[in-house]
This record gives C-alpha cells, sequence and structure tokens, in this order.
C-alpha cells in the first residue's frame, strides 16, 4: 500500500527530528563526559564513592540527564526561531559552531582550573564570558530569554539534587552549589542551541535540495 505524499512528508519529518535528537543527545553525553571531568579532578564537585562508575568519574545518571537535556534544547531553539519569525542573523557554518563549542570548555575550564581571589569575582568573570558567548554566536532575543530560564531551571534542579545528597559542592557560596553554576547552565545552553540550529538549517538545505531535483 502506497503512502500519500502527506503522510510520506510526516514521516520525513518525524525520522529527521528523531535523528537530530540522537545527534543531540550523543553531544550531551560527549560534553557531559568531558567536562564534568574536569569539575571532578578538581574536586569542585563530589560524589559518593558507591556512584563513582565510569572511567570518568562521572556518576553513571549525569551523562544520560545532559544527553536528554541537549536533545530537548537543540530541538526547541530552531522551534522557538520559527515560531517568533526571529531568524538567525550571524554567519551560520559549522566552524562557527565548533568554535562556540571550544569557548564553553574554555569557560568550563575555567571555573575548574582558575585560581581567583574568590568565588565573586569568579562568577562576574564567567557570567561576562557567557554573555559575551551569547553576542559572538547567537544575539537572538529568543536565545539569551531561552538561556536564562532554562539556566536558572537548571540551578534550581542542581539544589534540589545537592539538598537530598546526591552529590555536593566544595565550598557552596549560593546555597547549597557555587554562584558561578548559572553561568555555565547559560552558556551550556547558547552551545546546544547553536548546535541544534545548525542541524535544523543542514536539515533544511537537504529537503530543499530534494525538492528542487523533484
Amino acid at each position: 500500500m502506497r503512502r500519500g505524499p502527506y503522510i510520506s512528508m510526516i514521516t520525513n519529518r518525524t525520522m529527521n527530528v528523531l535523528i537530530r535528537a540522537a545527534m543531540l543527545f550523543m553531544v550531551g553525553v560527549f560534553l557531559a563526559l568531558v567536562l564534568n571531568l574536569l569539575q571532578v579532578q578538581r574536586n569542585v564537585t563530589l560524589f559518593p564513592p558507591d556512584v563513582i562508575s565510569s572511567i570518568f568519574s562521572s556518576a553513571w545518571w549525569v551523562p544520560p540527564c545532559c544527553g536528554t537535556a541537549a536533545a530537548l534544547i537543540g530541538l526547541l531553539y530552531p522551534c522557538m526561531d520559527r515560531r517568533l519569525g526571529e531568524p538567525h542573523k550571524l554567519k551560520r557554518e559549522w566552524s562557527n559552531v565548533m568554535r562556540c563549542v571550544a569557548v564553553f570548555v574554555g569557560i568550563n575550564h575555567a571555573s575548574a582550573k582558575v585560581d581567583f581571589a574568590n568565588n565573586v569575582q569568579l562568577s562576574l568573570t564567567l557570567a561576562a564570558l557567557s554573555v559575551g558567548l551569547w553576542w559572538t554566536f547567537d544575539r537572538s532575543r529568543s536565545g539569551f530569554g531561552l538561556g536564562v530560564v532554562i539556566a536558572i531551571l537548571a540551578t534550581l534542579a542542581t539544589q534540589l539534587l545537592v539538598y537530598n545528597g546526591v552529590f555536593q559542592y566544595t565550598s557552596p557560596d549560593f546555597l547549597y552549589i557555587r554562584s558561578w553554576l548559572p553561568c555555565i547552565f547559560f552558556a551550556g545552553v547558547i552551545t546546544v542551541g547553536n548546535i541544534g540550529r545548525q542541524l535544523a538549517l543542514y536539515e533544511y538545505k537537504v529537503s530543499q535540495e530534494k525538492t528542487h531535483q523533484d
């Protein structure tokens, strides 16, 4: 039984979304393993010994959670762009996306490796770097708004996890966590959002080429 053109289009679109979600999930897992390694090695985050179960010294649930969050964020960003009618104004190439990833890793590295006089100075520096990352690679109002909202939600979730003893931060200065953590979340959201946008753009270009060929 042949499918009609409308059913075929919906099926192809669903498959493309699932493929993008799977790729974003893998990106999130990889970034979680690498970045969490920096935090654990520096003793910024401490997990109970019985949950340290991988060669990257990360609790087993951290990579899947980060992968799922990356998939949701990466799919949400291009969707919000279409709904708000706010096209991405900056140059959109994979080289630009990779530079954004490199800057994000550098910000996380600074939070774990660079010694500052106090946490306030570190937090202000990371906040400036995170906003600079948004200004350099995004500059959209939807990107900034989503970054702030998701960073707040992620910070609240982390507070609850630490409060319930799942893990802990050394020298917490913002209730149970470090004050610079929302900056890391914000920069991560912007980075994953850019990856999601680039994947959606690539999918759009491929579909346009197939349409012209047909």
